[in-house]
């Protein structure tokens, strides 16, 4: 098989991994724009008594981490955002059979490239979920940091279930 039929081969089993990255983009970036367009930077709507919708800017990582920065960390995030992009398709590439590793990486990916979106549309990342306990509020997030989440926890699941595997006693 020649280097294009392998290239081809490989890109063609990824696409499952890259669609459901583009679902977690796609559904991330129409509710921020809803957001964006119904909402001021601090407006809120009460939906319970632990819940709000809000419009919140992030110009940090997660948990607002080096917010208070002038600017920099947002082409400092853009460029991890392109690392971990070359390095996540590079990994689907290399096992697309492995559905769970594969599933949290594109959560992950999808997630990762989301929020590039918005600092590279805003210089912020539009945040609008709300939780909060008391006067005590979770940081706000959205769409894409529940991609990443959501990302993070399935990778340690399967390497969990791929370390049980490993070792079990071999019949």
């Amino acid at each position: 098989m020649s280097n294009t039929q392998t290239s081809s081969a490989g890109l063609g089993r990824i696409w499952p991994w890259l669609l459901w990255a583009l679902v977690i983009i796609g559904l991330d970036q129409i509710t921020k724009q809803m957001i964006l367009s119904h909402y001021q930077y601090g407006d809120w709507t009460p939906i319970t008594g632990f819940f709000n919708i809000v419009r919140a800017h992030n110009t940090g990582a997660a948990f607002s981490f080096l917010a208070g920065g002038s600017g920099w960390q947002r082409w400092l995030f853009v460029g991890i955002a392109v690392a971990a992009t070359i390095v996540i398709v590079w990994q689907l590439r290399k096992h697309p059979e492995q559905k769970l590793f594969c599933l949290s990486l594109s959560s992950i990916l999808g997630g990762a490239i989301g929020n590039v979106v918005d600092r590279l549309q805003h210089g912020y990342v539009v945040d609008f979920l709300d939780f909060y306990w008391g006067a005590s509020h979770f940081p706000a997030f959205n769409v894409a940091d529940m991609g990443i989440t959501l990302g993070a926890i399935l990778l340690i699941l399967d390497e969990l279930l791929r370390s049980r595997r490993a070792q079990a006693p071999r019949s």
